[in-house]
């Protein structure tokens, strides 16, 4: 009988589904104080330089145990993915470049409110997938499916809803994987 092991196939998504479970439990310790402080971008003084810091580590934050499996699942599901089709160190440059560009879109645009989760990072695996089996010159019917349900759901969320769910990250998220979709055909790992 063949022995069975069990493997880390994914790095950097497991990594990254671990520090948000360990912002979440430290979360819970201190009363939120460290997602406030650490986990969450809100308009701070540029003089603070933990308002940089928050500019990335944001995606690891959550509001509580829904948000962070409603996040984590649908990246566990899609990340390897991603992950196995452009490697490891492309997939943490796709991360934290969202996660900087979501930042900054919500510290700019929207100074009023604060935002924390992975979801914007989410997105951009979910679209970034729709390129896994594409080849230059071609657009795969999956990923304008994607966009259409997935990025134009967001967009109409965001005219109608009135809820605490940012979609504009999630706009923001998909167009990032758009882009690196884009850019990065033809290249494998």
């Amino acid at each position: 009988m063949k022995k069975i092991t069990i493997r880390f196939n994914a790095p950097v998504v497991l990594t990254f589904a671990l520090l948000s479970l360990a912002a979440l439990l430290l979360d819970g310790f201190t009363g939120g104080a460290t997602t406030s402080r650490y986990f969450c971008v809100y308009h701070s003084p540029l003089s603070d330089p933990l308002t940089y810091l928050r500019f990335f580590t944001h995606v690891l934050g959550h509001s509580g145990y829904s948000h962070y499996m409603g996040n984590m699942l649908l990246l566990l599901l899609v990340g390897p993915a991603v992950e196995e089709r452009y490697g490891s160190r492309a997939t943490v440059w796709f991360i934290l470049a969202t996660a900087l560009i979501t930042g900054l879109v919500q510290y700019v645009f929207f100074p009023a409110s604060a935002l924390l989760g992975a979801s914007g990072v989410v997105f951009m695996m979910i679209v970034l997938s729709s390129f896994t089996e594409s080849k230059k010159g071609t657009i795969p019917v999956t990923l304008i499916l994607v966009v259409i349900f997935y990025l134009g759901g967001e967009i109409l969320d965001g005219l109608t809803a009135h809820d605490n769910v940012s979609q504009i990250t999630h706009v923001v998220g998909g167009v990032c994987g758009l882009i690196f979709g884009f850019t990065s055909r033809g290249r494998k790992k």
